[in-house]
């Protein structure tokens, strides 16, 4: 059985389920688990079809760290449920998943899935951090396209990637994401600092969309470079060249916010599948009403431990 590493972006996860899967199985005590199930069968599914041999939900400890809303004010302030000065921003999550949060990350627990979060970080920069210092080829799991700035066939890191939902994944390599986007998956960083990314509050570049920034990549390298041209007058239309300008100061710490942290000191994390125990699985799923989802998810990890 050849090693690989499965990331899972927890949060991206369990909203898909919670908005996809029926509401209407309740556990005794009356809350929803459409949200628990969901992640469970979905679970299930990628641990079949991916036969991965380490499986680690990634987690946000915190979901929108003050360092990034430092350099952009904006970011993710859409999200933002309720503002208290000099309390923690708290982020909209609907009340029937709310609830549903501590059933996740005990089934989590009960099935052996470690659950790595770190303070001030979300949860791409502990896949970018497990992602790039990994000695297994790793799979990422995501809805997050942010996440594509992974993509390295060198080191094989591939994105499954649920944007279209869990029938229809889609596999990310070097190959794909040049094909849809016509730039590397190291250059999409940059690309999405031009772009902009309204689901994260970026602005982005006014007037610079999908085609413009990747052939300015395609041109200069990355963000420095067509910076540079633009300083310099040099290889850039005047049009082009005076919105790079414009957006100065936004291009100056764009990059800090959009790029994953890749260098967190996580300790050891092995994360090895392991058979879940009867003992503990059948109390779980009868406590929350886990039904099928539970054995599943159980008969999946069973297969690959």
């Amino acid at each position: 059985m050849t090693d690989r590493l499965m990331l899972l972006d927890t949060a991206s996860l369990y909203f898909r389920a919670f908005y996809g899967v029926p509401d209407t199985v309740k556990a005794p005590d009356g809350r929803p688990v459409n949200a628990a199930r969901g992640l469970l069968d979905m679970i299930a599914k990628l641990v079949t079809t991916y036969e991965p041999t380490h499986l680690i939900a990634c987690w946000d400890d915190d979901w929108r760290p003050q360092w990034r809303v430092d350099l952009i004010p904006s970011y993710k302030t859409h999200r933002v449920a309720v503002v208290v000065e000099g309390a923690p921003d708290v982020e909209i999550v609907p009340d029937p998943l709310e609830v549903q949060i501590p059933v996740i990350r005990e089934a989590l627990e009960t099935f052996g899935i470690p659950i790595i979060g770190r303070a001030d970080h979300e949860a791409d920069d502990i896949i970018g951090s497990l992602a790039t210092q990994s000695s297994r080829p790793v799979d990422v799991v995501t809805g997050d396209r942010d996440l594509f700035q992974l993509v390295d066939d060198a080191s094989d890191v591939r994105v499954i990637y649920t944007g279209r939902g869990m029938s229809n994944l889609e596999v990310l390599t070097d190959a794909t994401v040049v094909a849809k986007y016509g730039i590397l998956p190291s250059q999409y960083a940059d690309f999405a600092a031009l772009r902009g990314d309204p689901s994260d509050g970026l602005p982005g570049v006014a007037g610079i969309g999908e085609k413009t920034g990747a052939s300015l990549l395609a041109t200069h390298g990355d963000l420095a470079g067509i910076i540079a041209a633009a300083q310099e007058g040099a290889g850039l239309t005047a049009g082009i060249r005076a919105k790079i300008l414009a957006a100065d100061d936004y291009l100056a710490v764009a990059p800090a916010v959009v790029q994953v942290v890749r260098d967190l000191d996580l300790g050891h994390v092995d994360g090895r599948i392991t058979a879940p125990d009867d003992d503990t699985v059948a109390p779980l799923a009868a406590k929350w009403a886990l039904g099928s989802s539970a054995t599943r998810a159980q008969a999946a990890l069973a297969a690959r431990a």
